[in-house]
């Protein structure tokens, strides 16, 4: 399967001042009509999954190309752009409380575009699920914050969310297309991006980890009381088990929402994924139980992090991997035709293409 990605970003705070974001907006409309006019709905939400190509555009736009802003800002003109402009795509989400609205705004889309209650139903689902499993999942300290969807008229959807890591002072983005989501718990985006890796990192999307997330989910089935004591036998160990927890970097939760895995008990979930949508369900359990799976029964999840490339493009040195230069080039080459097509003046035209060829 393929990756959609996410790209690890430092972080920086504010926002983008209205000026340039008003300027981008303009810029954005342009070069949106194009794209949609060339590639169409679908292609868009593509390449909006595509971080090379949204890195690009958030360049060609006027935005600085290394900061944690790319996201939260480019997500906001192209909401603002798709708002505006009838092009068949619209964005729902955002950053902090306005993450919080997409369900609603998911209902407001489904109802304008005349889609079914249950594409309508489908669509707040893979939203839910796309935030659980970068926020649950894939456990690298990374707190989402913000979530946008890309809707299109024909139901098609990208996902581009961001999580925080206080520590490192550092961003990581997500993407997701849903055309490629074959199963959201394995291995479902398409591209991973990042400049920073972490030495362990708690992967269940991984392939590897397949046989501890059914061992995960038999846990969740059992007894809660059950479950318990075998948490509360490895909280004991806790000594005993000290090299152990260092080398895994996320230590035995101190604590386990035992009312969501007694919630997922009376579910009795037939999958991982079933579990991860059992409201409640939240990092510390899943890692507690992923422990217990490994220590007690053997069955190993992957602590390897699952980023495979540096930040957007790679590095001039070759590490951690060369640059994919066909992959960079094609995703410029596109955005500088858009611009050439775009009705934008030719001063606009002459900076916005300076800027990708920087």
């Amino acid at each position: 399967m393929q990756r959609s990605g996410f790209a690890t970003l430092r972080l920086h705070y504010g926002s983008a001042p209205p000026w340039l974001f008003g300027r981008m907006v303009s810029l954005g409309k342009s070069i949106m009509e194009v794209l949609v006019d060339d590639c169409g709905h679908q292609g868009v939400l593509e390449r909006i999954s595509n971080t090379y190509f949204f890195q690009s555009l958030s360049n060609a736009l006027g935005f600085d190309w290394n900061s944690s802003g790319t996201t939260t800002v480019l997500c906001g003109v192209l909401q603002q752009v798709f708002a505006e402009q009838e092009l068949g795509l619209k964005v729902v989400g955002g950053k902090g409380s306005k993450s919080r609205q997409t369900q609603e705004e998911l209902v407001k889309v489904g109802d304008e575009y005349s889609f079914s209650e249950k594409r309508i139903e489908d669509l707040r689902y893979s939203s839910r699920m796309t935030a659980k499993v970068d926020n649950t999942a894939i456990q690298a300290g990374y707190q989402l914050y913000h979530h946008c969807m890309f809707v299109s008229e024909k139901g098609g959807w990208a996902v581009v969310q961001q999580g925080m890591n206080a520590e490192n002072k550092m961003a990581r983005r997500y993407h997701w297309l849903s055309e490629n989501v074959v199963d959201f718990v394995e291995e479902p985006h398409q591209a991973i991006v990042c400049d920073a890796r972490h030495e362990k990192v708690l992967d269940l999307t991984s392939k590897q980890s397949g046989e501890c997330k059914k061992t995960i989910v038999e846990l969740a089935k059992e007894s809660p009381q059950q479950t318990r004591r075998l948490f509360d036998y490895l909280s004991s160990k806790q000594k005993t088990l000290s090299s152990w927890d260092q080398e895994c970097e996320y230590r035995i939760p101190r604590r386990m929402d035992w009312n969501a895995v007694e919630r997922a008990y009376n579910l009795q979930p037939q999958n991982f994924e079933g579990l991860l949508s059992v409201e409640g369900v939240g990092p510390a359990t899943v890692r507690g139980l992923a422990l217990i799976s490994q220590l007690i029964y053997g069955q190993e999840p992957s602590w390897k992090d699952p980023v495979k490339y540096s930040f957007a493009f790679g590095g001039k040195d070759g590490v951690p991997f060369p640059v994919k230069r066909r992959e960079y080039d094609q995703a410029i080459e596109i955005l500088k035709d858009a611009v050439r097509q775009s009705k934008l003046g030719d001063f606009e035209k002459i900076k916005a293409i300076k800027r990708l060829s920087t």
